[in-house]
């Protein structure tokens, strides 16, 4: 597993969202994104990190940041954890895992002695021309929302 790192072009990629509509990292060129990646929906650390996300949602705006949270959960996992908790950003079905191994993030991870493959939380800062701008990899779930507004408002 070999992570990108800030320089790198990002990945370009088109998946469905919550509701089953295409979205393309394209469609948001002359914008900063916020690509974050998260093992499943529903679960307490996934659920902590997208509703400090949901209510920074105002303040990463004004910065010109857009979120997009992905994981392998299929859209309709998505809609249910996007209504269940009143989530205000796209959340993106990977479901093969395709666009998380071309960023990086996908790989052998061990949890209570087992290992298995999954998704690295890690969540990347892509810039208004598509260049990755920072990788968020050292985080407690609790405080993501905090460490990325943080680097924003310092850069």
């Amino acid at each position: 597993m070999k992570t990108l790192t800030a320089g790198q072009d990002a990945p370009q990629f088109s998946l469905a969202d919550q509701h089953g509509n295409q979205v393309a990292l394209s469609d948001f060129t002359g914008k900063k994104v916020l690509v974050y990646f998260y093992p499943r929906a529903s679960t307490p650390g996934c659920t902590v990190q997208a509703c400090g996300l949901r209510d920074s949602k105002a303040e990463l705006e004004k910065l010109g940041v857009v979120v997009l949270g992905l994981s392998p959960d299929t859209p309709k996992k998505l809609l249910n954890f996007a209504s269940k908790q009143d989530l205000n950003f796209t959340l993106l079905a990977d479901e093969d895992h395709a666009v998380a191994d071309a960023f990086g993030v996908w790989g052998p991870k061990k949890f209570m002695g087992r290992v298995s493959d999954g998704i690295h939380r890690t969540s990347f800062l892509i810039d208004e021309q598509g260049k990755i701008a920072h990788v968020f990899d050292k985080f407690k779930t609790k405080d993501h929302h905090e460490v990325v507004l943080d680097y924003v408002q310092a850069n």
